[in-house]
């Protein structure tokens, strides 16, 4: 006699599903095949030590397990839950009518407790398209499917609820949406101890505007200033006039978080969006995403739908730092390796910090001690087509430190929030339907469709890319940019103030020489 039980593997921020086959006929010990890793390996110890915890026996007899499909590997201690019903439903212990009509995924303990597992939402999507009755999973990966539930999602802390659940008993209480949740209001929220307000931060009006534009449009900005003039502070507020994201962005993120093992132990999907600042000596695999063949996402996936700060950008090793050009560009990040190829969604908003030269200070008196040659090949490091992708360069100068003494303060983040929110909202607007959310994602075709400029307006862009000589990146990134900035006014087109306004944050286009 041979019983199925249904887990899953997660490929990407999708999941695929496996079959675990259990079948006992005449002999002694218990197999397990289909390329299980270690992790999977050791889940018959602990599956026995649970079953026998719980008052199961071992049956005396030649045990197979199979997971299938067998040329696909296997990873981690999730399928502990599947094998272990499994060996009670092969041996008769339990009658078990509704073990098929379940996809279940979860680690057991020595005991029969039930651990988390990584990549509950794309499982719990897999089990919805495929019509499975329902999900099981620990309480706290369950969790993660809060206000995600296409089908009924079990959370169960023990195998005992589990066995309460396929064997057809009354388990509402188990129900993901019945679950005793506490703190859910915390999922995902960084310590707002860290995040600073626009109005704590003297001066800059400049660079204030040129963020709250980048804020609303989803665009890449690099800030060049010396040491102590306010670029990080300026990088941390932006989270404060971000707006919280839709449905449809929360669940990309969450998915993406959920496969990475971070998903958190509060209840929903996540809404704040990711803010994610790695050191800028950060390798490639852990800024890309990497592994063998089970390749995790990075740290530009983890950013997806929102800030991907990195300080001291022009200390990045350069190959490092040449990687980003791919995922700005195509909104995604594809790693191949021999037996596996994985795509995570990657749409982050870039915001890069550097000095202007190696001892920080040009621009600010005479304090510079570099040559001109020195500062011409620091900001060389930065190549032509990584900064033809940066929409927004700001030089950021130190505050008037009478404004410091005199603690005059600026506009509030909450102002400025509320102004980036309504130009988000007519972007939502613009883009349903087009799997798109901000500005900075149109392709041409959305650019032709939402960006035609009147003929006056389009001779100056003309006019202005010829002088300029900008390339044809950055014309389109003009274009997006001056989108943006006509949202922010509420204006139907966009009109040569716009344009002008766009093109003035685009300094690096010209010569170095200026450095």
């Amino acid at each position: 006699m041979i019983t199925n039980v249904f887990g899953a593997r997660c490929i990407g921020i999708r999941a695929i599903p496996v079959t675990v086959e259990v079948d006992m006929t005449a002999g002694i010990g218990i197999h397990l095949t289909g390329l299980a890793d270690m992790a999977v390996r050791e889940s018959l110890l602990r599956t026995i030590s649970a079953l026998q915890f719980l008052g199961y026996r071992i049956p005396g007899k030649k045990i197979v397990i199979n997971l299938a499909p067998a040329d696909i590997k296997k990873k981690g201690s999730g399928y502990d839950l599947a094998i272990a019903t499994g060996i009670i439903a092969v041996s008769g212990q339990e009658y078990l009518p509704g073990l098929s009509g379940y996809l279940m995924m979860g680690e057991l303990g020595l005991d029969g407790a039930v651990r988390k597992v990584p990549g509950a939402l794309p499982i719990v999507e897999m089990a919805a398209e495929m019509g499975f009755k329902g999900c099981i999973l620990p309480e706290e990966s369950a969790m993660e499917a809060m206000e995600y539930s296409p089908l009924p999602v079990f959370g169960v802390k023990t195998l005992s609820e589990v066995m309460q659940i396929v064997s057809g008993m009354e388990c509402g209480h188990l129900l993901v949406r019945n679950l005793d949740v506490q703190h859910q209001d915390v999922r995902h929220q960084d310590d707002d101890a860290d995040f600073a307000d626009f109005a704590d931060i003297y001066g800059q009006e400049g660079a204030k505007r040129g963020l709250e534009t980048a804020a609303a449009g989803g665009h890449n900005v690099i800030m060049i200033g010396p040491p102590g003039s306010g670029k990080s502070s300026l990088a941390k507020a932006i989270r404060s006039i971000m707006p919280e994201m839709g449905d449809e962005e929360a669940l990309q993120t969450s998915k993406i978080y959920s496969v990475a093992g971070k998903g958190g132990s509060a209840a929903g999907l996540m809404r704040k969006r990711p803010f994610r600042s790695p050191h800028h000596s950060t390798s490639l695999p852990a800024l890309l995403g990497g592994g063998t063949e089970f390749i995790l996402p990075g740290e530009v996936s983890l950013a997806h739908n929102g800030i991907l700060f990195i300080d001291e950008f022009l200390e990045m090793p350069r190959k490092t730092m040449e990687a980003l050009r791919g995922p700005m560009e195509d909104r995604k990040v594809t790693i191949s390796r021999l037996k596996a190829r994985v795509e995570y969604p990657a749409s982050f908003m870039l915001v890069a910090a550097t000095n202007p030269c190696p001892c920080g200070y040009y621009g600010e008196g005479n304090r510079c001690r570099c040559s001109p040659g020195k500062r011409e090949a620091y900001l060389a490091r930065l190549s032509g087509p990584l900064a033809d992708r940066m929409d927004i360069h700001l030089w950021i100068h130190p505050a008037d430190n009478r404004k410091i003494l005199r603690r005059e303060k600026g506009e509030p983040s909450r102002e400025i929030a509320g102004r980036v929110y309504a130009a988000k909202e007519i972007q939502k607007k613009r883009f349903a339907g087009e799997d798109i959310f901000c500005n900075a994602e149109m392709d041409s075709r959305l650019l032709g469709k939402y960006c035609r400029l009147a003929p006056d307006t389009e001779n100056f862009l003309v006019r202005l890319t010829e002088k300029a000589g900008y390339s044809a990146r950055a014309c389109t990134r003009i274009l997006k940019l001056a989108r943006t900035i006509a949202d922010l006014e509420e204006a139907r087109d966009i009109s040569v103030r716009h344009i002008s306004e766009a093109a003035g944050y685009r300094f690096l286009d010209k010569s170095l020489q200026m450095f």
